[in-house]
């Protein structure tokens, strides 16, 4: 009887967080194709600054929720795209897209993962080079003799 009581106050939770969760999902309508578009790349664009590893479509942090929603206010007030990056980037900074522009301030980001990996190919062939050559072992030849003869 436990057991029962106890597995439908789980399922009665479970169904509870479900709808929960169910009510969150946003939902957008736009009156032109294109303006959906151009909302859906750029949420797919921007970086959530909260989780910094996700676009806010994918992060349902509030910062990302607060970005989508001013992007959908945005692009149906009939922002363009690059008009919603140059908000974004004047509010927040770079750090916002995920592919910022070359600049001084950004150029160790596009340069260092190269310079990181020319530099460790550097070190590893610098380390192969100096590493002592493997001696030769000496045989006698009886020793020599019982070689020849496995090798045949």
């Amino acid at each position: 009887m436990k057991l029962v009581v106890n597995t439908l106050l789980f399922s009665f939770l479970m169904s509870f967080f479900v709808a929960v969760q169910a009510g969150s999902i946003e939902t957008h309508s736009f009156d032109d194709p294109k303006k959906e578009a151009t909302y859906k790349q750029l949420i797919q664009e921007l970086r959530c600054l909260v989780c910094q590893n996700q676009n806010i479509a994918g992060s349902n942090a509030e910062l990302a929720q607060d970005l989508r929603r001013q992007t959908y206010e945005m692009v149906t007030k009939g922002a363009t795209r690059d008009e919603v990056v140059d908000f974004m980037v004047t509010r927040y900074g770079d750090f916002v897209l995920y592919k910022p522009p070359f600049k001084i301030k950004t150029a160790l980001l596009w340069i260092g993962p190269s310079l990181l990996l020319l530099l460790s190919l550097i070190f590893l062939v610098i380390h192969i080079r100096k590493r002592p050559k493997t001696a030769e072992i000496a045989l006698d030849a009886k020793q020599r003799e019982s070689v020849q003869d496995l090798m045949k």
